[in-house]
């Protein structure tokens, strides 16, 4: 594990690991924004059924003693589950006793009424145009709106499947210019151990910044399609500076790319102001500094060693965690209509709740460790969520506090298993480890929102379902080892030899106790 040694001679923490840090945050800030636009560009607004006598001018100049709007719509439509118009049926024939002093339609018969057959009238003064009114998403075809995000989030999933292992192979900058998928685990590689969970949290807030923007961005542009090419220009910025970003030199040497990592150390040095320090590293002094790691590194590794002894437990319950984040965030976080009825409001609210819970992170982490962090984080996050399903529907500020804070504890699992999964494995399998955590995420991630369809069934079981399974994969947690204060392991026998001298130390703690009390 001597890279640490020479990370420390190059500069640990200077000039370019911050440089590098505002770098990758910006595009993650633009990242989150397309992970939770369709909170507006698919927003439901609302509506009701397109009929002759309201919309049609001839029809409505035609109508008996020439009524008012909401007389010719008491008419035409039935009411709705919430005392307004219903969405999705309208009345076959205008029911012009309706209009009569002590009438109601407080009984009106499902068989008076048709589905909405010519099409809807949507409210668009919050917003202009989304994809729910152009494509009538809505009654009858409601369930492709979270398909629809489910696909998107899908795309997603094969990005993060071929990333990860790309990534191993080709190098994390080349495969960063064209994907920004794996930037996190990139920062911890060019940081000490001193500095990672700062440096990995300062990553994550680009995500907390990033709903705050998107929020931000959405309020000036009402606009479905111009609101998506808001959000998505500015990658072309971020893919022409990618170029500059150093490539990883603990990668380059572990892999045997030896002078392209002594080039980067050098580069690194001079950037943080150690030229003289850069000047004195030679192949010479890396080949005796890595001399073990070097002869390691040349066993092959692939996807089939997450599986291997000392693996495969990490692998399994490192994607359980990853998974659970996923299913249980894109869930909630793709459906903030349903908390109020302002989604400015409540995306700048997530956006400052998730910020304040990975400052929080940084105590815990420190504090806790990452074992403990992990499995609370996950089990309270679900327990929050499990107590909404409990709470009336019409207390919807309760509601909204609860889903809140729940998604806030899911911002702290967030970032603590980015540190955890980067510190569980060793470099020649980090990013492919990290690829299947986000695989696991975004598969979690394409099922979150379908899950809202059980709500047919009874308004609380997607709220039962996202809340029980942070729960569990939180339990699932207790089994990782703790890697707090530990240097990241570069081959898979470093990972071997950690466990190997925990479990030395586990035994002989009891022995030393025993002669202790003799």
């Amino acid at each position: 594990m001597a890279f640490a040694e020479l990370l420390e001679r190059v500069g640990s923490l200077g000039r370019l690991q911050l440089l590098q840090a505002v770098a990758l945050a910006v595009p993650i800030m633009w990242l989150t924004t397309q992970n939770v636009l369709e909170n507006f560009s698919a927003a439901v607004p609302a509506h009701r059924c397109w009929v002759p006598l309201l919309d049609n001018s001839t029809a409505r100049a035609g109508a008996p003693g020439a009524p008012g709007p909401g007389a010719l719509l008491a008419a035409a439509i039935p009411p709705g589950p919430g005392h307004g118009p219903h969405p999705c049926r309208r009345f076959r024939r205008p029911q012009w006793q309706l209009l009569a002093p002590n009438a109601t339609a407080a009984h009106w018969s499902e068989a008076a009424t048709e589905p909405c057959v010519d099409g809807w009238v949507y409210d668009r003064s919050t917003f202009s145009s989304t994809i729910v009114a152009e494509w009538d998403l809505v009654c009858d075809s409601q369930a492709l709106k979270p398909m629809a995000q489910s696909i998107f989030l899908a795309g997603v999933l094969v990005g993060a499947a071929v990333a990860g292992q790309a990534s191993d192979r080709f190098g994390r900058r080349r495969v960063l210019s064209w994907s920004y998928l794996q930037m996190a685990v990139w920062v911890m590689e060019w940081t000490s151990t001193r500095a990672r969970v700062l440096a990995m949290t300062f990553n994550s807030l680009g995500y907390s910044f990033g709903m705050v923007l998107m929020a931000a961005v959405a309020y000036g542009v009402r606009d479905w399609a111009r609101l998506q090419l808001a959000v998505s220009l500015p990658f072309f910025l971020c893919f022409v500076y990618s170029w500059w970003l150093a490539e990883s030199a603990r990668w380059l040497l572990i892999t045997g790319r030896l002078e392209q990592g002594l080039r980067e150390l050098q580069r690194v040095a001079a950037i943080n102001g150690r030229r003289a320090a850069g000047d004195a590293l030679t192949m010479e002094v890396v080949l005796s500094a890595m001399q073990e790691e070097l002869r390691a590194g040349r066993a092959p590794a692939g996807l089939g060693s997450l599986c291997g002894a000392g693996l495969g437990l990490r692998t399994a319950v490192s994607m359980l965690s990853w998974f659970a984040f996923g299913f249980t965030f894109f869930g909630l976080a793709l459906d903030l209509q349903a908390l109020g009825s302002d989604v400015f409001l409540l995306q700048v609210l997530l956006g400052a709740v998730d910020m304040a819970a990975k400052l929080g992170t940084l105590l815990l982490l420190g504090r806790l460790g990452r074992r403990p962090t992990q499995a609370a984080s996950l089990a309270l996050a679900g327990l929050c969520i499990l107590a909404n399903a409990l709470v009336p529907r019409g207390m919807r500020p309760l509601r909204s506090a609860l889903a809140l804070l729940g998604l806030g504890w899911l911002g702290v699992a967030f970032t603590c298993v980015s540190v955890y999964t980067g510190e569980l494995f060793p470099t020649v399998l980090r990013m492919t480890a990290v690829g299947l955590g986000q695989m696991a995420a975004r598969g979690g991630a394409i099922l979150g929102p379908l899950v809202r369809l059980l709500g047919v069934y009874h308004p609380s079981l997607p709220l039962l379902v996202y809340g029980a399974v942070p729960v569990l994969s939180g339990l699932t947690a207790l089994l990782l080892p703790e890697t707090q204060n530990l240097p990241l392991p570069d081959t898979i026998q470093d990972v071997q030899s950690q466990s190997v001298k925990k479990a030395t130390q586990g035994a002989r703690g009891p022995s030393v106790l025993k002669s202790t009390q003799l």
